[in-house]
């Protein structure tokens, strides 16, 4: 049954939101994990742009559509706060990073990580990129059935530790082992519906990672300090602002192991869908391999991975099919509107874009796989400004978005060098909504090793 989040104001020309509770306890957390995509639409189609649903024991609502999502996002009377909106989610395991500052902290620190992305920096990381990338693939063994995004989640978190930490001198294989898992306990506590220390719950898991990350970084953090290199943890130790601000050790560890998250989470999920939908349309592997070939080396610059236009109308269709955060968090801070309705302050808000990316009035035949869209004779993602944003939009746009980009497409470049592979035409990945999406199956392709490659 239909309820009323708030009534609005007397006198007020605001419209109240209408939306439903859900089960008890859990309210419609396990109907957005098991498919976020039919819950959006159920409220879409009853409520329109602005509803409410409740998510384990609070009350959200959902902002649906590209209008309703760049009110939001652009924040023009800023009433609505990053903070409070993913502290609720991810806050104990990755409070202090970019994505959860606001107002004047969230600017000093965006200003000085901007330094840390400029296109210079940008340009040595894929120079190191590629070796790295080259010697994780000599590890994959070709075969039927070869679990794609298992194998692309090691690759990124083992390129995320070469790049942002230079590697990890003096640490036992044990060690990173227990590294990566503390990521992966981190990510997975986001979605927790007990949240308490119990033993044996996400949440606890989550709450151990926390602490796992934090002792691994500051024990390597002197020599960063002593001593400037190129990678990101170095960087981040030295790096100023115009006004020449710095960051002190606990906000580089904080951004460290936010971005390290951020890095090789996001990327996987991108990479995995590609690999999905290139092994489903060969004519599309073809023609981004052919382009590759091209090239003339396994090991592409920064610039002749701006030049492979096929790689990129591919991976922004994978984007929008598949996003690698399909909700953003905030929460409003005072009364406001949004879409002529009523948000009282204290409201939980969660814009979808995930939702827009499918929506027919913006993509016609959304669900079909076409990097057409994004070709320069089409553009559907220019129908409206929002119609695309894997990246947010705002203050808040992702300041790594042109490094998740190099990252991939150089990744992609050394797949398609070295190995064909093929998808089920009638594969569907189950995805897994618990927190960031991912294949609950492991993304399974037949992989073959080329029987000639440029090295």
């Amino acid at each position: 049954m239909s309820k009323i989040l708030a009534r609005p104001p007397m006198n007020s020309q605001l419209h109240p939101i209408s939306g439903r509770s859900g089960l008890p306890l859990v309210g419609h957390a396990l109907a957005y994990i098991r498919d976020p995509l039919a819950l959006m639409q159920e409220n879409w189609d009853r409520y329109g742009e602005v509803s409410w649903f409740s998510m384990v024991g609070r009350q959200w609502i959902a902002v649906l559509g590209p209008d309703a999502c760049q009110e939001v996002l652009q924040n023009k009377d800023r009433a609505f706060v990053n903070s409070d909106g993913w502290s609720v989610l991810i806050g104990p395991f990755f409070h202090g990073g970019l994505m959860l500052l606001d107002s004047e902290e969230h600017l000093r620190h965006r200003r000085i990580m901007q330094q840390a992305f400029t296109r210079t920096r940008i340009e040595k990381s894929v120079d190191v990129l590629n070796p790295a990338i080259d010697s994780a693939l000599d590890t994959w063994t070709p075969t039927d059935g070869f679990r794609a995004y298992t194998a692309l989640k090691t690759l990124t978190l083992d390129l995320a530790t070469d790049i942002f930490m230079g590697g990890a001198e003096g640490s036992t294989e044990s060690e990173i082992s227990s590294v990566k898992k503390a990521f992966v306990d981190c990510v997975q506590a986001a979605t927790s519906l007990v949240r308490y220390r119990v033993p044996g719950t996400r949440w606890k898991r989550g709450l151990d990672g926390r602490r796992v990350l934090e002792d691994f970084f500051r024990r390597y953090l002197p020599a960063r300090r002593a001593r400037a290199t190129d990678d990101l943890f170095s960087v981040l130790c030295h790096i100023e602002s115009e006004a020449g601000q710095r960051f002190s050790d606990d906000e580089v560890i904080d951004h460290m192991i936010f971005l390290l998250m951020a890095a090789h989470d996001t990327s996987t999920i991108t990479l995995s869908t590609m690999m999905q939908y290139l092994g489903q349309h060969p004519k599309w592997q073809d023609r981004c391999r052919a382009e590759s070939l091209a090239l003339g080396t396994s090991t592409p610059s920064y610039a002749d991975l701006d030049g492979l236009s096929s790689l990129d109308l591919v991976m922004k269709e994978c984007l929008r099919l598949v996003s690698p955060v399909p909700v953003m968090a905030r929460r409003a801070v005072r009364d406001t509107q949004v879409r002529g309705h009523f948000v009282p302050a204290g409201t939980y808000v969660s814009v979808a874009p995930h939702f827009t990316h499918h929506m027919a009035q913006y993509w016609p035949d959304p669900e079909r796989f076409d990097p057409e869209r994004f070709a320069e004779n089409r553009r559907e993602d220019k129908v409206h400004r929002y119609a695309w944003e894997p990246f947010g939009g705002g203050v808040h746009k992702c300041l790594g978005m042109h490094f998740a980009g190099a990252e991939i497409k150089a990744i992609m470049h050394h797949l398609l060098m070295r190995f064909d592979w093929n998808v089920d035409a009638d594969y569907v990945a189950p995805l897994d909504f618990t927190s960031l999406p991912f294949p609950s199956d492991g993304q399974p392709v037949d992989l073959r090793r080329r029987h000639s490659s440029v090295r």
